[in-house]
């Protein structure tokens, strides 16, 4: 189906896996696991809709309170996600890229290079840029680029602030869609998301999928974007 007025950028807080899990009678794990296959069906999805950025929000600076277990089975994943993606990529004709934002330094050291391995062979000419929000707060980002900012001793405008956060290469999101029924943006990209559209599903992010991702779309037209005018 053809989207008019296709957003430039959609963000996701994909929010739900443990209490799917906990319905289903099965453990944590296997929501985090079914999140992830939820998602690389979104991303098929994005990319079909000729979206150029995905930006989703994996693993928040808060989520380092969770269990070790928890915490060292979602770094797994991700790592387990890059293995994937990096076999797939030898094959798909689709030009794909991944990119990553958040506290990198808080990660293992073979994570780190694992990121720093898998945007090294990103395409220059992209037809979608998958953003991985992972150790990410929006705060944390803010303060940051606050830091850098004043280092640089430049004059700082709105336009020039954007230059030192993480996203500085990342569109604003035109819409963001939450899962579970939490209406809230929970740290998630707060310079960035000033003037974004927001959706908010009560689906639980396991069982969210293609078609109502459509149908948002579809509601996203015909909303007006005044942007304070």
């Amino acid at each position: 189906m053809e989207i008019l007025n296709t957003p430039q950028c959609v963000g996701f807080i994909m929010d739900g896996n443990r209490r799917w899990a906990k319905a289903q009678g099965l453990k944590t794990f296997d929501g985090h696991a079914k999140g992830y296959e939820v998602l690389q069906e979104l991303i098929t999805a994005v990319h079909a809709a000729n979206i150029p950025h995905m930006v989703c929000y994996a693993f928040s600076t808060e989520n380092w309170k969770r269990t070790e277990d928890e915490v060292g089975y979602l770094m797994n994943l991700l790592k387990h996600a890059f293995s994937e993606f990096r076999k797939k990529r030898k094959t798909d004709t689709r030009r794909i890229n991944i990119r990553v934002i958040g506290e990198r330094e808080r990660l293992s050291p073979v994570l780190q290079d694992e990121i720093s391995f898998i945007e090294e062979q990103n395409y220059d000419d992209p037809e979608l840029t998958v953003w991985i929000a992972f150790s990410y707060g929006g705060r944390a980002e803010i303060v940051d680029a606050v830091n850098r900012a004043y280092l640089s001793g430049q004059k700082i405008t709105e336009e020039s602030f954007g230059s030192f956060l993480w996203t500085k290469d990342m569109p604003d999101p035109d819409l963001v869609i939450r899962t579970s029924g939490e209406e809230r943006l929970s740290n998630f990209l707060l310079w960035q998301t000033a003037y974004s559209e927001l959706f908010f599903t009560k689906t639980l992010w396991p069982d969210f999928g293609e078609s109502e991702f459509q149908s948002i779309l579809e509601q996203y037209t015909n909303r007006k974007r005044r942007i304070g005018k």
